[in-house]
């Protein structure tokens, strides 16, 4: 008789897909849904497209894959997560250069390419899980930094990310893995 692996109880609770879908009234305000869990977000300032374009603010349809997340470790504790988790640094860039060959991947500083930084002044990305979108397939111009990450006070547009308070995405974060798919329709 082999023995069954211990399986514990936070890994028997894990989300296979998060739904984010429009808000009613607002293009740019979302109803994300996890299990029984429907929580406000913010996606964004264009509202959701199917035909996403680098710069153009809007949230892509998609199905993406949650990837690895980042935290800022000088503000936060680690937070609990089955995915695999990066302490921020001051020299953490994202590349959204289109002609660059690092488009839409981390680089370091110094980098002078455009790029935005992950360790923020604010708290957007004190946690930020990063999705595939256009990473394992990328083309150029169809956007980068797609985002799972803390929304600003108000629930303001985001850039094209998908955004939540942070004691909702605290509260998600241990049920979320490599496996979980963040679907915006």
């Amino acid at each position: 008789m082999t023995k069954r692996p211990k399986v514990s109880r936070q890994q028997r609770k894990t989300l296979a897909r998060i739904v984010v879908r429009s808000a009613p009234r607002d293009q740019r305000r979302a109803i994300l849904q996890a299990g029984t869990l429907s929580i406000p977000a913010a996606i964004g300032r264009s509202g959701r497209t199917s035909r996403k374009r680098e710069g153009d603010g809007a949230t892509p349809i998609a199905s993406m894959p949650l990837l690895y997340a980042y935290h800022r470790g000088d503000r936060i504790k680690p937070p609990q997560s089955q995915l695999r988790l990066l302490r921020t640094r001051s020299d953490m860039l994202w590349c959204d250069a289109n002609g660059h060959p690092n488009y839409n991947r981390p680089v370091r500083a110094p980098f002078t390419a455009s790029h935005e930084r992950i360790e923020r002044v604010d708290e957007l990305y004190d946690i930020c899980v990063v999705m595939d979108w256009n990473m394992r397939m990328r083309k150029r111009g169809c956007g980068s930094a797609i985002f799972f990450h803390i929304a600003r006070p108000g629930f303001t547009p985001t850039e094209g990310c998908v955004a939540i308070r942070h004691r909702d995405m605290c509260r998600l974060l241990p049920h979320l893995d490599r496996r979980t798919i963040l679907q915006v329709l």
